[in-house]
């Protein structure tokens, strides 16, 4: 049975029978049972769930999930209502404030962004409870590669925005004749000032959707 409801599953099926895959899951059978792992298990997808391969123009690609308690929910920045906004997230909110002219919502949930087709995909999709990029090396940053490959092959045009180091290194595999490519540091408090603000990664990408004939993506969140 697949872990996905929509186009991803016969996309992924060939990548997640592979034998590093398949050490990964049990890998993380392990940490599951042992340790405290965000997201829960149920959410590691939830990007893939709530935007489809065909549907996806915009990738937002962090580094890790969020490793406090209630915060990561599988969709990368985003964290559910009533939850504190993590820094990273305000300044997001900051610079989608000094780009388009967007207020920050009451919240940090980015599931609208999710459903107009910004998959909000982190380069590795689970981690340990207080330990940054604790899950590295497990397998995951060859599963995103290929995740990035699959969308870099579409002939429909995706916008990748690529914060971070991390996320950078997945620039090689896009082919900027037909898609866009939005570089700038990670959005955290330790590195928005060299380069995320004044980035103006929101108003870039839907110009570039536009001049593609795509609809771009309201960016304004859901009260």
């Amino acid at each position: 049975m697949s872990v996905f409801s929509n186009d991803w599953s016969d996309v992924l099926q060939a990548e997640m029978e592979k034998p590093y895959y398949l050490a990964l899951r049990e890998e993380l059978k392990k940490e599951y049972a042992a340790e405290k792992i965000f997201p829960d298990m149920y959410d590691i997808f939830a990007a893939f769930h709530h935007t489809s391969f065909e549907e996806t123009k915009v990738v937002i690609i962090g580094q890790d999930p969020y490793h406090g308690d209630g915060q990561a929910h599988g969709l990368s920045f985003s964290v559910q209502k009533g939850v504190a906004l993590p820094p990273s997230l305000k300044n997001i909110y900051k610079e989608l404030e000094d780009d388009l002219g967007i207020r920050p919502p009451s919240h940090g949930n980015l599931t609208s962004w999710a459903k107009q087709g910004v998959l909000l995909l982190n380069n590795v999709l689970t981690v340990r409870a207080h330990q940054a990029h604790s899950h590295r090396n497990l397998g995951w940053e060859r599963f995103t590669d290929q995740v990035i490959h699959l969308l870099n092959e579409r002939e429909r045009p995706v916008v990748f925005m690529l914060w971070g180091k991390p996320a950078q290194k997945k620039a090689s595999a896009v082919d900027t004749s037909k898609h866009c490519v939005i570089q700038s540091a990670h959005p955290s408090p330790l590195a928005a000032y060299k380069g995320f603000f004044g980035s103006r990664p929101f108003s870039k990408a839907n110009q570039f959707l536009q001049e593609q004939g795509e609809e771009p993506v309201d960016w304004a969140i859901e009260e």
